[in-house]
This record gives structure tokens, sequence and C-alpha cells, in this order.
């Protein structure tokens, strides 16, 4: 006779008591706890003071803004950005259990920390690199900066000229003052409380919609500038659109050749570490320079000794401007090429004008005419490997609308960035022989 085999099956009705002790549960070179080590050397109290639960006051105590921000970090670079995917994780997830500790944490209390904590994380970027600076990871003697695209949530779809943005308000409009009528009709009926997220959330679109009408009326505007000198090239160019879901965010071409909906970030580099990061809507880099300049100033107490930037994003007027301020800074650029094929005429006044320039543009003339120079700026290509870091880290495209919070969202990277990188740097100097 045979006989069934004897396996163990599930028994799901069985009440049970587990004991679980978390730091157990993650081995001692786990990245969570790398995190938390550096969120516990932060100063934090800017965070801790806008909690409005005390001592003396009655509530529910508050989660720790520490464990947040852990969490966030974390995350970031596990390459998660969205709110309700941390939440999914916190539960089950031993790392996110491990830095949260039993302290309650859900997507909105995820997402209403991440918006309302940009002028923190933007003081805690500088006090990190100042830290770095300290521990002698970070100099300032050659920074590169240089802008990488970085598509917005927001799709091509929801791109509108005049027209349909036209459309678009008169039919949100009429909506909502059909949820207001049936809300007044109506105030005290079962469906309130859906009637009443309803109007919210079209009132939202209503506001966005305004913002977008006078954003696109911005940018005819612009356009129309551009064709007093361009009329040309201008002419050959579609009508503005703006994004409805988005209003601030400019279409741009991308590395893949396709134009999306995307954000040109601003992102200058020293030693490998992120030493200030700026989100912006221009399609190129021009003219972006002094002010990423004054942000390392800013955050790092000096400007650098040598400044590496592409041609796009450094102007002979910039080059004049920064040997004014930050007589210390070399400029290290491609000087634009010049056509051959030119009249006798126009050599001349070539000619006559370098005789006349700035002695910080024939400086940087003569200094990227030399093997010396060149051989300088060939380490500009090096801040692309932070950039491929970042967006192997979901940097690659946004998952919030609006530039302030991409600007939040941009400091978490940075952060999270120079976290891992200054842990690298410091495993391989213990390991040096």
């Amino acid at each position: 006779m045979s006989q069934g085999p004897r396996v163990l099956r599930p028994q799901r009705d069985q009440l049970r008591w587990d004991l679980v002790d978390l730091d157990s549960q993650l081995p001692p070179e786990h990245r969570a706890r790398l995190m938390w080590s550096f969120v516990a050397g932060l100063e934090l109290e800017a965070l801790y003071a806008r909690i409005r639960a005390r001592d003396a006051t009655a509530g529910r105590p508050a989660s720790d803004p520490a464990v947040l921000l852990a969490v966030w970090l974390y995350a970031t670079v596990e390459g998660i950005g969205a709110a309700r995917a941390i939440d999914r994780l916190c539960p089950h997830h031993a790392a996110y259990r491990w830095l949260c500790g039993g302290v309650p944490v859900n997507h909105d209390l995820l997402a209403s920390f991440r918006r309302e904590s940009g002028a923190e994380l933007d003081r805690l970027l500088t006090q990190s690199l100042t830290g770095l600076i300290a521990e002698g990871l970070l100099t300032l003697d050659e920074v590169m900066i240089d802008g990488t695209k970085v598509q917005a949530r927001a799709g091509r779809g929801s791109l509108a000229k005049t027209d349909r943005l036209t459309r678009i308000a008169v039919q949100v409009g009429k909506h909502v003052a059909q949820l207001r009528h049936e809300l007044e009709a109506d105030p005290l009926g079962p469906q309130r409380r859906r009637r009443q997220r309803a109007l919210r959330a079209a009132e939202e679109q209503e506001m966005r919609l305004r913002r977008a009408r006078a954003t696109l009326g911005q940018r005819e505007d612009e356009q129309r500038e551009r064709e007093r000198s361009h009329a040309k090239a201008e002419a050959a160019k579609a009508a503005p659109a703006v994004s409805t879901s988005d209003p601030e965010v400019r279409s741009m071409k991308m590395a893949d050749g396709a134009t999306r909906p995307a954000w040109n970030v601003q992102v200058a580099t020293a030693n490998g570490f992120v030493v200030t990061i700026e989100p912006t809507d221009r399609r190129n880099d021009s003219g972006l320079a002094t002010d990423l300049v004054a942000q390392i100033e800013r955050r790092c107490g000096a400007p650098p000794s040598r400044l590496l930037a592409d041609a796009t994003a450094m102007t002979q007027d910039e080059i004049v401007s920064l040997a004014e301020h930050c007589p210390g800074l070399t400029i290290y650029a491609p000087v634009p090429a010049e056509r051959d094929d030119v009249t006798a005429e126009t050599r001349r006044k070539r000619l006559w004008q370098r005789a006349r320039e700035p002695a910080a543009l024939r400086d940087w003339r003569q200094r990227m005419a030399s093997a010396a120079g060149q051989m300088v700026y060939r380490r500009r290509k090096l801040t692309e490997h932070v950039h491929a870091r970042m967006k192997n880290r979901g940097f690659a495209r946004m998952p919030v609308h609006g530039r302030a919070k991409v600007r939040v969202v941009c400091l978490l990277h940075a952060l999270a960035h120079n976290l891992m990188h200054a842990h690298w740097m410091r495993a391989a100097v213990a390991a040096a022989p």
C-alpha cells in the first residue's frame, strides 16, 4: 500500500506570537545603517521646530523627522521616488522596517515631508559639503559644471497651444460650476464628501490652467522678441505650447533625439561629489554659469580655483564677469570655432575686436590654445559619471510636478549620491596599503 508524502502545510488561521529583533535583520555593512548613521550626525533642529506636538500641548506625537529623512535617502539610493511605493515597502521590507523602527510612516506623511523640506535639504547639502571639505575628501581645486536633461512627470499629451488651452479651460470652468451647484443644492447629502473632493480637484486643475495661460503668454512674448533678431529660425518653429499638468516645464530635445517635457538640471561636481544642483526650464546652458559659481561660493565658502564648462555653458560675457568677481578663478571652456571662408574685411574686424578684448578673454583664448589647457579640459567629461550614477538611481525622470518640488528631488539625489560616494572613498582609503 503506497503512502502519501509527509509535508508541513500552512496554517494561516493559527494565532501566533513572533519575536522579531529588527537589528538582527540587517548585516552590519548594510547601506540602510549608513543612511541612519549619516542622518544621526546632522543638525535637524529646523525639522523638529515644525512639529506642533509639544510636552505641554495635547496631541499625538509626531513621527521622527530623522526617520523620514533616512527613509527618503535610502529610497533615493534604491531608485524609488514615489511615496506610495515606499509606503508599501515599509511594513514588509527588512531595510525599511529597520529604518522606521516602529515609527508610523505612510505615503501622506512622506509626501508632505518631501514637499515642505526644500529649504532644510538645501541647508543640509551645504552642511554635508562643509564636513567633506573638513575631512579632506572634497576640494574646490577643480569644479565641472554641466546640464543634464531630466524627463518631467508631465507627458507630451499634456502640451497645449492657445486654442486647445482655451477649450480645456472652458470645459473645466463648466465642471467647477456644476460641482458647486450640486453642493449648494444638497449640502448635507450622502455624496457631500465625494463632491467636495471632486470640487477641490477641479479647482486645482482650474488654477493650473490659469498658470498655464499666463506662462503661454510669456512664451509667446519671448518668441516675438527672438523673431526680431532670428526671423528665419523662429519662423520654422511651431507655435509655443505649455503643459496643462505642469505649466513650468518646457518641451526639450532629449539625448535620444526625442522631444519631451523635461527639466535642464544644472549640476556642479568636484572630486565626484555634487557641490550644487539647480533645475531650470532653459533648453540650453548658456548664461547659467555665474549663478552656479555663486551657489558654490555660498555653500562651500569660496569659489573654485578652476572651472571646467562646456562651450554652450560659458559665454564670453560670463568669462569677463567671473574674472572681475572671482580673480582667482581660471576658466577652461572651448573657444567657439570661426568660419574660414570669410572676406578680408571680416578678418580685419575680427583682428580689431581681438585687440580690444578684455584681458580675461585674451588669457582664456591663449589658455585653451595650449596643450596644457586642452589636457585640463579633457577632465570635464568626468562629470558625466556623476550624472549616470544618479540616473541609475531614478534621476532619469522626475516623480513630481513643479519646479519647487523638482528641486527637492534634486537635493535628495545630491545628498544620497554624496553619501554613497564618500562611503566608497573612505573604504578605498582604508583598503589602500
